[in-house]
């Protein structure tokens, strides 16, 4: 009996928890669908100046605000790539579209706190350049 009633009380706070957040989940489906829609190809293409270090910061730097689904970047990775962006920057914006999330921060901090989000979104941010660099060296060392 004890154990259905903490059940219970754990369904209950949840459901509380989801329906406290509820409206920062639709402002970041709004925002995110905003951004799928008015952010083309051509205005992307518009930040990259060719130049390798460069490129892969800024690619890390629009994917974090872009951020969105992974099936998405995939196909503007493909199109960056073919309209001539280095790999570093496709592959930095891949990994940080997906993985640093600025539009979602704020329902993070709602959850984790904003001492955890930080260190969370730095490292991340660190963490994508170094992946970035690795994964198109290794791929040139493959190809070479």
């Amino acid at each position: 009996m004890k154990e259905k009633n903490n059940i219970k009380d754990a369904f209950n706070k949840s459901l509380k928890g989801f329906l406290s957040m509820l409206p920062m989940l639709l402002a970041i489906l709004l925002l995110l669908g905003i951004f799928d829609v008015y952010i083309t190809k051509d205005i992307l293409l518009s930040f990259f100046i060719s130049n390798n270090f460069v490129d892969t910061i800024t690619g890390t730097l629009l994917g974090g605000v872009l951020t969105g689904n992974p099936m998405i970047s995939y196909i503007l990775g493909g199109e960056l790539t073919d309209a001539g962006v280095s790999l570093y920057a496709v592959t930095a914006f891949i990994l940080s579209w997906v993985t640093i999330g600025l539009v979602q921060l704020p329902a993070e901090v709602e959850v984790f706190g904003l001492r955890f989000t930080f260190y969370r979104t730095l490292f991340t941010f660190i963490t994508t350049i170094l992946v970035s660099l690795a994964t198109v060296l290794t791929v040139n060392w493959i190809l070479s």
